[in-house]
This record gives C-alpha cells, sequence and structure tokens, in this order.
C-alpha cells in the first residue's frame, strides 16, 4: 500500500554574530570539535562488539564540545571560482554525535533526517554570522517529549558552542 503523507514544520534559525575575522571564528570552532578520519570512524564503529565499545569510539572522536565534524561544505570556494576571488566567506559545517542523535532517532525516526546538524558560517558587511537551525523547533511536530529534551540539549550545546566561537 503507497500512503502519501505531508507534515509542516517550522524551523528556528539561531544567529550570533561576530566581530571577529572569518577565520579566527573558524578557528575557534575547529578547536572545539573532533575531525576524525570519517572512514575509519565508520571502521571502528562497525568493528566495535559492545554499545560500551562503540561509546568509547564516539567519545575518542569528539572535541571538548562533545560534537565531531561530520562534513564541510566550503560553499564560498565555490562563489570565489566565479567572481574571481572577490565572493564572501561562506562555510558549512555538519556538527554531530551519534549517541545523541540516536536519543532522538530512537524516539523520532525523522530525527535523522535533520542530525548531525549544520551551522552556517558566513562572511556579512555587518560581521560573522554563525546559523544554527534548532532541533527543537524541527522536531516539534512530532510529539515526543523525551526527543525534545534532548534537542534541547542539542540546542544549548550548539548555542554554546557559536557564541564561544564568536566572542
Amino acid at each position: 500500500m503507497n500512503m502519501n503523507t505531508t507534515k509542516r514544520i517550522t524551523v528556528e534559525r539561531m544567529v550570533v554574530i561576530s566581530s571577529q575575522p572569518f577565520e579566527r571564528v573558524v578557528a575557534k570552532l575547529e578547536a572545539s570539535v573532533g575531525h576524525p578520519d570519517m572512514q575509519a570512524f565508520a571502521r571502528a564503529v562497525a568493528a566495535s562488539k559492545s554499545y560500551a565499545e562503540l561509546e568509547r569510539v564516539v567519545h575518542e572522536t569528539t572535541g571538548p564540545s562533545g560534537l565531531m565534524e561530520v562534513a564541510r561544505f566550503d560553499i564560498g570556494e565555490v562563489l570565489r571560482k566565479e567572481s574571481g576571488g572577490q565572493s564572501p566567506k561562506i562555510l558549512r559545517l555538519v556538527l554531530g554525535n551519534p549517541l545523541i542523535v540516536k536519543q532522538m532517532v530512537a524516539r523520532i525516526p525523522d530525527a535523522a533526517s535533520y542530525a548531525p546538524v549544520t551551522i552556517l558560517i558566513d562572511q556579512r558587511a555587518d560581521g560573522v554570522h554563525l546559523s544554527y537551525d534548532t532541533m527543537a523547533s524541527v522536531l516539534e511536530a512530532y510529539g515526543s517529549a523525551d526527543a525534545l529534551n534532548v534537542a534541547r540539549d542539542l540546542d544549548r550545546k550548539m548555542m554554546a558552542l557559536l557564541t564561544a566561537a564568536a566572542a
């Protein structure tokens, strides 16, 4: 049986604006998160023989923030190729922690569509914008109080990370 459903989701975007140079803001973020070789990480996760071993693998790859960089997209680099180097800097970082994602996905499978999360860092006339779409706003429509508690904790962690990087 085929069945189509639609769910409307309202997203809350949090933005922190920094007067620091773009490179400094990025460096602060980079210092706070782990940077695993994702292929080696995937092999280590697959080789884990227990949940405790999996937790150890994750904890070894996360930075001081408890998060790791999963992917990086330098959108600004693409724009600079077209403009001859005159475009502003724009970087999208995908950050996460599989143990946090698991807590939300166990209650709301659709949470896997939104986590790990994205941070957008872009240079504008008024400073460097660090933007984050809150996980709680995305998951609110699903009605799980337990998942929302995890999402709110993640949102607090993300906003602390952005605020520290902007300082």
